[in-house]
């Protein structure tokens, strides 16, 4: 009966010790945006105009985006291919079209290893002739 006890006990005690672990979040990558929205003002129909989000990675581990993907074809996303290391800082490149006249608000949806695995930015303004 001793060895029934001790064997779960054990077996208790393994499974607390690896269920109390620290998170894998709190080790994660993580991007920190200088900002999330850029908003380019009027600009004239078909002319390419293009913005850089800067962001730093504030997590323990390496960055890897392994996606970038925008809300329609008339934006194109731009992003590293290398790991960004801790305290490291790139950009994502973002450039639009303007196809038509009239507002708009296109998001590109980043996917990448880090915390929260899908990061929304976006772009805003309004296109004119």
């Amino acid at each position: 009966m001793k060895k029934i006890w001790l064997l779960f006990a054990t077996v208790f005690a393994l499974t607390f010790q690896a269920n109390s672990k620290v998170g894998d979040d709190d080790t994660k990558a993580e991007f920190k945006f200088e900002k999330e929205t850029h908003d380019f003002g009027q600009i004239k129909k078909d002319v390419h105009v293009t913005y850089k989000f800067k962001f730093t990675n504030i997590g323990e581990e390496p960055l890897i985006i392994l996606k970038a993907s925008a809300s329609c074809g008339c934006t194109e996303p731009k992003y590293p291919n290398n790991p960004i290391k801790k305290g490291e800082t790139s950009f994502i490149e973002v450039t639009f079209k303007a196809p038509a006249v009239g507002p708009f608000t296109k998001s590109i949806n980043i996917q990448s290893n880090a915390k929260s695995s899908s990061k929304l930015i976006y772009i805003k303004g309004e296109v004119i002739e």
